[in-house]
Formats: C-alpha cells, structure tokens, sequence
C-alpha cells in the first residue's frame, strides 16, 4: 500500500479536520477585525472597500497553514496569529488586483461582486495597496508584541516580501498576463504556477516553522512540503476551471479556457493533471513525516487540497 493510504490511516477523520479548520477560521478572522478599522473610519469608502474583500469569504487556507505548521514544531498560535493574518491580507490584496479590467476582468469573487465592481476601479486598486501595506504594519507592529526576536521578525519580512514580489508572485502573474494566447511548454507552465500560486503558499509553511521556533531541517521540511503543496492547488484549480460551475466555484468558470491561459488540463488533459496533482500530495506528505503526530493537520490539509471541489 502506498505512502499516502499508510499517512491516512493515521491522522485524525475529515469531521475532526472540519473542526479544526472551523475554529483557525474564526481566531483569524477575529484577529482581523479588531486589528482594522471599522468600516466607518474616515475616509470610510476605503475602510468598507478593505473590509468588504476581506470579510467576503474564503478558505483562510494560507493563514491556517502558517498557524498550522508553527502547531507541528510546538510553537503557540498567539506568537504566530499576527503573521497569520498577514498573509490573508497579502492574499486578498493579490485576488483584487487580480479582478481588475487590466488583469482577469472578472465580476465574482468568493461568490460575491468583485470589488472593482462595487466600488470602482479606482478604489479597488486602493483596497489592494491597503491591504498590502497593512501586512507589512502588521508584522512590523504586532510582531514584537508577540516576542519574536528581531531576527526571526527580519527573516519572516524577507520571507514574504521575496514570495509576494517579481521573484514569487508579481513575476508569475508577468508571465502568466505575458503568455495568455500562446503555446508554453511544461518549464514556463510550472514557473507560472509555482510562483504565481506556490510562492506564497510555500512562504506560510516555511514561516509558520520559523516563527514557531522550528529547527533549519524542520524549515526546510516545511519548504518542500508547502512547494508541493502549492503547486498541488494551483493544479486541481485549473481542473475544477473545466470541470465545475461558476455557483460552486464562487468565481468565473471556464474563463481560463476563454482567456487562453496557460493551464495544467491544456497541455497535460485532465487525467494526467490529476496524477500529477496526486504525485504532489505524496511528495508534500513525504516531507513532513518527520513531524509526526503534531503534523497531522498539515496531512489533512494536503489531502483536502487534492479532494477539494470549490
């Protein structure tokens, strides 16, 4: 029996998972609310606009795994939260922007109105920034509050600074706007995803490690998990672009096909996509086996990536 079937015999059932992902949810989006102002705070078109992205849904799945893997090396979630939360800010910040007319020019988002098409162009580029350089304030800010040294708060900066920009994803959106239309091979295929998508995926296991305390083989562990697990996500998304309705999806389907992106199914076909979405999560879980039981929620979070179907 394979590796992946031995790995799930032994973590804790998807109803446990749910749980678990239900209350990482709700720290995170507390943490979030009382850290921003509300949204009547001048200039309050801004602070709605922020707000409205942010608290429109989602998976939380990038702050849930910085929580997740600093869980795996013993680290406390109130060290860790602050960085948390900054990645979903960094994350919300990325699918604004991503909407935009200039960009994808898609009208749903999280299965709402996207945020250029309730408050303008304008402002949602606005919101975007904000959003942005809330993140950076935050790890600045309430980093020291939660005792990180100045060491691990310099390196966690780096860290998501280098995923977040032209070397993670700034440069896989360039390349993805840049190829749209034309034939790309498997090498240009796989920068796109791995950087566009994975960079920052992989920059919330690695820093959920870092900040909680973690050993330099435990980050690197952590690297290769969240860099398989990344590109794993951004594999079964292009898949369910095809396979799944906009309802489901709560964005756009089928507008990959129709913008002529560069996708898994378009230059491997469905069926070898999935293997290779599956071939990921045996990787990913590979990698974290030295972490063992206290590693389980990063097993079952690898497993729903290639289950999932929204």
């Amino acid at each position: 029996m394979s590796q992946i079937h031995k790995t799930a015999r032994g973590i804790e059932d998807d109803q446990n998972f749910d749980r678990y992902l239900t209350e990482k949810r709700r720290i995170i989006e507390q943490y979030l609310d009382e850290y921003l102002p509300g949204k009547d705070t001048y200039p309050a078109s801004i602070s709605r606009a922020v707000r409205y992205s942010l608290f429109a849904g989602g998976k939380r799945m990038r702050p849930i795994l910085v929580l997740a893997s600093a869980e795996a090396v013993g680290g406390s979630e109130q060290k860790v939260l602050p960085v948390a939360a900054a990645f979903e800010m960094i994350h919300t910040y990325s699918l604004i922007h991503d909407d935009l007319p200039a960009m994808d020019n898609d009208s749903l988002r999280r299965g709402k109105p996207t945020s250029h098409t309730v408050f303008g162009e304008a402002l949602a580029i606005l919101a975007g920034d904000a959003l942005l350089t809330y993140a950076f304030q935050l790890l600045a800010e309430r980093s020291k509050d939660s005792l990180l040294t100045a060491e691990q708060q310099v390196r966690a900066i780096f860290i998501i600074s280098r995923a977040a920009g032209v070397n993670g994803m700034i440069g896989g959106q360039v390349v993805d706007l840049e190829s749209e239309g034309r034939f790309v091979d498997n090498d240009i295929l796989e920068y796109i995803h791995r950087h566009k998508t994975g960079a920052l995926i992989r920059a919330a296991a690695e820093i959920g490690v870092l900040v909680g305390g973690g050993s330099e083989e435990q980050f690197k562990s952590a690297s290769r998990y969240g860099e398989n697990i990344g590109l794993a996500f951004q594999v079964i998304d292009d898949i369910l672009d095809v396979e799944e309705s906009s309802e489901i999806l709560g964005k756009s389907a089928g507008k990959d096909s129709r913008t002529g992106k560069a996708t898994y199914p378009q230059v491997y076909g469905i069926i070898k996509a999935r293997k290779e979405a599956a071939r990921l999560t045996h990787e990913a879980l590979q990698s974290i086996e030295p972490f063992g039981e206290r590693g389980w929620p990063l097993s079952a979070l690898a497993r729903r990536i290639l289950e999932r179907r929204t």
